[in-house]
């Protein structure tokens, strides 16, 4: 069952940064690496809002660096997604209403399946937040203000990395990331709240990339 509880998985969030940055100061536990990627951000759901219409985060494309931690020859790591600024429409009915922008940062824990190849699959759990500024309205929302509120949530992950044997520190590297967000959005006509609702995304978002390995 997902976390449906946001100040649990703010909790959960912060805990895990904090674990992450206590491994880059222990140089003799953990190495690490580094892996710059280009991502599709595909959102699962839309939101039917009554009086409204549907509404629907549409699918984006970003620049995705990360900063992997290997702790020692366990087969553990922790992985944080930067991410650079993601600008995002989202459409009322098929038609483009807003258009803003927003962070992903994301960190997982993972199980890094090790094996006698250079192929070394990997799955992860975590959180992520969704950062939210810059909204403007347009189309059947010009006019009004929008407001969508910053978000937290579950994140999963599951991938691959892959080493060529002439290669050495370079590799290539999949993933998927599942990410359950709801940020709350206000729409205001003046003064006046004209509709308030969760804007269901929850996307899944595929990576690929190279990574580098110190």
């Amino acid at each position: 069952m997902f976390i449906n509880n946001k100040a649990g998985v703010f909790i959960m969030l912060k805990q895990t940064a904090l674990i992450a940055l206590m491994a880059i100061s222990s140089a003799s536990f953990a190495d690490w690496q580094v892996k710059v990627g280009g991502s599709v951000i595909a959102p699962t759901q839309d939101t039917k809002v009554a009086g409204v219409g549907t509404v629907k985060a549409d699918h984006e494309y970003a620049f995705t660096p990360s900063v992997e931690y290997i702790f020692g020859e366990t087969p553990f790591s922790a992985e944080v997604l930067l991410a650079t600024p993601i600008s995002h429409d989202v459409k009322l009915d098929g038609e483009k209403a807003v258009n803003l922008k927003h962070l992903p940062p994301t960190v997982t824990f993972k199980y890094n399946f090790k094996n006698s190849t250079r192929f070394t699959p990997y799955i992860g759990v975590g959180g992520t937040a969704f950062l939210a500024w810059d909204e403007e309205s347009s189309g059947a929302l010009a006019g009004t203000k929008v407001k969508v509120k910053d978000d937290f949530g579950f994140a999963g992950q599951i991938g691959f990395n892959f080493q060529p044997a002439d290669a050495k520190n370079w590799g290539v590297f999949f993933d998927a990331r599942y990410a359950q967000l709801s940020p709350e959005v206000t729409v205001k006509a003046g003064n006046t709240t004209a509709a308030k609702f969760d804007l269901d995304i929850d996307p899944v978002i595929y990576t690929l990339g190279y990574s580098y390995r110190f």
